[in-house]
């Protein structure tokens, strides 16, 4: 099936691994021209020597912090003119500590909305004025499952990531009318970096190991395990592509099974 994508612009936040290093390699698979971010410079650039191997195609790479508003604007501004345009953006950062109510303040909670509610919000506000001008426009904020189904000791994220469906629900509806879509993704836990580290610190809590972690959380699935990084980016890149034309203010479930709901 032909997703419709070559010749699109893309800039994917949190490129440098997990689920945004899968999806800029998927997207750049299907023709896209990519530009990824990450804080860290030499993981982006580890990351962009990756994407140019597997797909033949060399990523413009933005290294910054996008809990600094100056910084999400630059680098969206300097990403859009250098490929000439703006269609697809995926927000997409890490995630906040885990632990529980007690143990955090304000300062914790403002870090941890800049993370998970004002990067994704800032990369939207700056991205619009380019998303404006194309016709295959399309926005992917990825949150997490924990907005249906609060995460045990994830408070940060849990509250958090909420806002974030909350505006991507709202822009779906205000901006419908310029032709520009808004989805997200909620995926649950993955072959991830960063759940590797939720699951080591689950194991030194329970005083378990964390081999025994992952056959637990694998065993919530009906499946029998966790997802891969390369099938979140299947739904991804769909989700973005003209051929989801139709679907906007989705909040896709990309957790095989682990969330109980009806809805």
């Amino acid at each position: 099936m032909d997703l419709g994508l070559k010749g699109t612009k893309a800039f994917v936040a949190g490129g440098s691994k997990g689920l945004g290093l899968e999806t800029a390699i998927k997207l750049s698979e299907e023709g896209a021209q990519v530009a990824i971010n990450a804080r860290n410079a030499d993981r982006l650039n580890d990351a962009a020597l990756k994407i140019e191997k597997v797909t033949s195609q060399k990523p413009l790479i933005y290294p910054g912090d996008l809990t600094e508003p100056k910084i999400v604007n630059r680098i969206i501004t300097e990403a859009a003119d250098v490929m000439g345009g703006l269609d697809l953006l995926v927000t997409n950062t890490g995630g906040p500590p885990p632990g529980k109510f007690e143990e955090f303040d304000d300062e914790d909670w403002q870090s941890a909305l800049d993370l998970v509610f004002f990067a994704h919000l800032r990369l939207i506000r700056a991205a619009l004025p380019f998303l404006k001008n194309s016709q295959r426009a399309s926005v992917l904020t990825i949150t997490s499952i924990s907005v249906k189904q609060p995460v045990p000791n994830l408070i940060l994220s849990n509250a958090g990531r909420g806002a974030t469906i909350g505006l991507t629900k709202s822009l779906a509806l205000e901006l419908g009318e310029q032709n520009i879509r808004f989805n997200s993704i909620l995926p649950t836990y993955m072959e991830t970096e960063r759940v590797i580290g939720l699951l080591t610190h689950r194991a030194k809590t329970n005083e378990t190991t964390l081999d025994a972690e992952i056959e637990k959380q694998s065993a919530d699935s009906p499946l029998g395990r966790m997802g891969t990084p390369a099938e979140f980016a299947n739904a991804a890149v769909f989700l973005l592509s003209p051929a989801a034309s139709y679907l906007t203010g989705n909040m896709l479930s990309v957790d095989g099974g682990m969330y109980k709901g009806i809805f």
